[in-house]
């Protein structure tokens, strides 16, 4: 497990799109922390989730995963490998990221923050084992993000991203009913790894 972690932290740090990426995404995320501590919490999220596909769908993408499950054919301990690497990642992201946030607004919603961002990323990373392609799974996210979640239920059901917010907002309810939703994804996606991969 740890040279699996260690293979796709080396994988996320050689390939310059995904450093870009996080760099970019983390000067952003810590811009929206000082205007307002909850832009900060969204932006923590969506870097979480955007990790975490990102890393678990390259593998499809660039079609290394055969060779991936050849070398380690135990595909759910491949899975929970690049769920512990997108955790890392991400909940260093949103700890360096919240800093002018934590400066400027306090601690509050800061260290609630960085509790729930892993649980994102792990919600992220099992998603991603569904649908292997980012492209989908990123704007069908913001779709729902958008229109069910924003629009048709107005952040009032306990859907993921309005419990990723309240969990942020220290609901204790909300990082429940969260921590369900990525149980239930990761569940999912342990059966659909045993897919077969030449459609990808």
């Amino acid at each position: 497990m740890i040279t699996l972690i260690r293979s796709e932290l080396f994988r996320m740090a050689t390939i310059r799109s995904s450093w870009v990426s996080l760099a970019l995404f983390g000067a952003v995320t810590a811009a929206a922390g000082v205007a307002d501590a909850t832009w900060w919490a969204l932006f923590a999220g969506i870097g979480a989730f955007g990790i975490s596909v990102l890393t678990v769908t390259q593998h499809y993408q660039h079609r290394t995963v055969s060779l991936l499950y050849v070398a380690r054919p135990n595909r759910f301990q491949v899975l929970l490998a690049q769920v512990g690497t997108t955790v890392a990642v991400a909940w260093s992201l949103a700890l360096l990221s919240g800093v002018p946030n934590l400066l400027r607004h306090g601690g509050q919603v800061y260290f609630r923050t960085l509790v729930v961002v892993p649980i994102m990323a792990v919600f992220g990373a099992a998603l991603a084992a569904i649908v292997r392609r980012s492209a989908w799974l990123i704007s069908g996210f913001g779709i729902w993000f958008v229109i069910v979640e924003g629009i048709a239920t107005q952040f009032r059901w306990p859907l993921p991203m309005t419990s990723y917010m309240d969990a942020s907002r220290g609901d204790g309810f909300g990082i429940e009913v969260f921590s369900v939703w990525a149980a239930v994804a990761l569940a999912v996606a342990a059966v659909a790894l045993r897919r077969d991969l030449s459609g990808d």
